[in-house]
């Protein structure tokens, strides 16, 4: 008995065919790679140029800045001095501006970031009548502007005896800073899953527990994101200043603007004190940099 022995064919030898990369791929990767960041870093430099300028110039002396501009200092870096600095510290209108901005900052941002989670979190997961309809008047209020409020707003803090204090200012910076803040943390509470917080539920957290436990470590992100975005436009902000404060409670950005006003060219204590007000925000930006960016991405990746 013979046995046939089948031999299956041989394959053809497999050729890898590369393509030739048209003109315009390699182009693109090559902007892409280092062409694409020496950009960016000239992008950088070019806008950080008005801040570098305002340094430069808070380090030199009256005589030299009417004489000169900024960026001799590096062909004669003797110019540079601290003088425009101690002027300022000596100056009683500008530090105690520097006192009362804080004073008005970290309340308005703490008021906010506080009530705006708490009732995010209501918002979100908790049942109460008209909840939805609620929410819809918040969001409504994102709407309207600060320019109708502040007469209204100036009329009734003058009757209760608020109008020129400082917590005046803060009450009205946290109540036109409450409605983006419950959107935004609303929004965010409500991509929690929904077992999460059951099993929490069933382990005998109640609300406040399971609020101070599971949502607020998992809203980190979101909350740092909005604390850095409130710090920001209370710090910055003048309009809402200059309407509601009085001498002795104006914050710095008020104050610079009546030097400029009474005294017009003292550039020694104007620019020492705007380069103060603009590099306290900036280091706050900064060393809240990594929560922002996983605030501002947070639920862009699912």
């Amino acid at each position: 008995m013979t046995t046939q022995v089948r031999t299956l064919p041989k394959r053809a030898p497999v050729t890898v065919v590369r393509a030739r990369r048209s003109l315009g791929a390699r182009l693109a990767e090559g902007v892409g790679g280092g062409l694409l960041r020496l950009f960016l870093i000239v992008v950088g430099l070019f806008w950080l140029v008005p801040t570098i300028g305002l340094l430069l110039s808070s380090l030199r002396s009256p005589s030299d800045m009417s004489a000169s501009g900024w960026w001799t200092v590096f062909g004669k870096p003797s110019q540079l001095t601290v003088e425009s600095y101690q002027k300022l510290l000596e100056n009683g209108d500008i530090t105690n501006s520097l006192v009362n901005t804080v004073l008005i900052t970290v309340p308005a941002t703490v008021l906010v970031v506080v009530i705006g989670s708490l009732a995010g979190y209501a918002f979100a997961w908790m049942e109460f009548p008209g909840r939805d309809w609620w929410f819809l008047a918040v969001v409504g209020l994102l709407v309207v502007p600060v320019q109708v409020a502040l007469i209204p707003i100036a009329e009734l803090f003058g009757r209760i005896g608020l109008f020129g204090t400082v917590f005046g200012v803060i009450l009205f910076h946290t109540g036109f800073g409450l409605p983006f803040a419950v959107f935004l943390l609303r929004n965010f509470f409500a991509e929690i899953p929904r077992e999460l917080l059951e099993a929490a539920r069933l382990d005998g957290a109640g609300e406040l527990r399971l609020f101070a436990r599971v949502v607020l470590p998992l809203g980190g992100p979101a909350i740092a994101s909005l604390g850095i975005f409130q710090f920001l436009w209370v710090w910055n902000d003048m309009l809402v200043a200059l309407v509601f404060t009085k001498s002795g409670t104006q914050p710095i950005t008020v104050a610079l603007q009546t030097q400029v006003r009474q005294f017009g060219n003292n550039i020694d204590v104007l620019a020492p004190g705007a380069f103060i007000s603009m590099v306290i925000p900036l280091a706050v930006f900064f060393a809240f940099q990594r929560q922002f960016v996983s605030g501002v991405m947070a639920g862009a990746v699912k």
